[in-house]
């Protein structure tokens, strides 16, 4: 039986968001949503990857500097990186025997309720999950991302239950998710579950946009802003239930 290769869009060896500490970014080809402030729009089909590497692979490019991720570990993203998820398996495996720390981020968006086993088994090897939470409205997630919001949702509740360390992360987007009511209701969603160890409100931002020309593909949110420091402040002032009722 031939080695189980995953399609891999890029590395970066040195990563400081994604996750603590310095980690190794694996950006993952593929990816079944269409967020209109996708900056990344070049992971989307899986067929355009840039490399095909073996998690054996993977991991002998992270141990040239290995020293530097004792502190932090491996992140795997994308794309969306679970559309591949027996080779993310198969690399946490690899990885947690090493005794490297293991962080995933995803929108959740494959979770489904009958391959909640492949789930678990990756949960098995995976310290971290960081879960891109795109909209609290299922209508407006579908306008905003082409799916509804309730596999994601579904995979949030399954992380609390088993007990899984998970950072959630929501883009704010002037115009479409700003709003009170979809960031109070993030925050009453988010204080249902007992797994959530931090809440990072990340501002929509336009560097991607050189990426759609070259592909040819017009952008989606043209003549949106990015969002301010100041944006993020009041979002999280919001949630955070700092905002007198007004």
């Amino acid at each position: 039986m031939s080695e189980l290769k995953g399609k891999i869009h890029s590395i970066e060896t040195f990563g400081t968001v994604d996750g603590p500490g310095v980690r190794f970014v694996v950006f993952m080809q593929g990816c079944p949503m269409r967020c209109l402030y996708c900056h990344n729009p070049d992971t989307w089909d899986i067929r355009n990857a840039e490399h095909e590497l073996s998690a054996k692979e993977v991991l002998l490019r992270m141990e040239r500097n290995m020293p530097f991720y004792r502190s932090g570990g491996i992140t795997v993203t994308g794309g969306e990186p679970l559309v591949q998820i027996e080779f993310i398996t198969e690399l946490f495996r690899l990885a947690k025997a090493d005794g490297i720390h293991t962080c995933v981020d995803t929108s959740g968006i494959t979770y489904r309720e009958e391959n909640a086993d492949k789930f678990d088994t990756l949960l098995d090897f995976t310290d971290l999950v960081m879960l891109d939470i795109k909209h609290m409205d299922t209508e407006r997630h579908k306008a905003l991302c082409g799916h509804g919001n309730e596999f994601p949702l579904a995979f949030a509740k399954h992380l609390a239950k088993r007990g899984i360390k998970t950072r959630i992360r929501y883009v704010l987007v002037p115009g479409y998710t700003d709003s009170k009511e979809a960031l109070i209701s993030l925050k009453d969603f988010i204080a249902t579950l007992d797994n959530i160890e931090k809440l990072e409100i990340l501002p929509y931002h336009t560097l991607g946009r050189p990426k759609y020309e070259n592909l040819g593909i017009p952008y989606p949110l043209d003549g949106v802003k990015d969002a301010t420091d100041e944006d993020v402040k009041k979002a999280l002032d919001i949630i955070q239930g700092h905002l007198n009722n007004c």
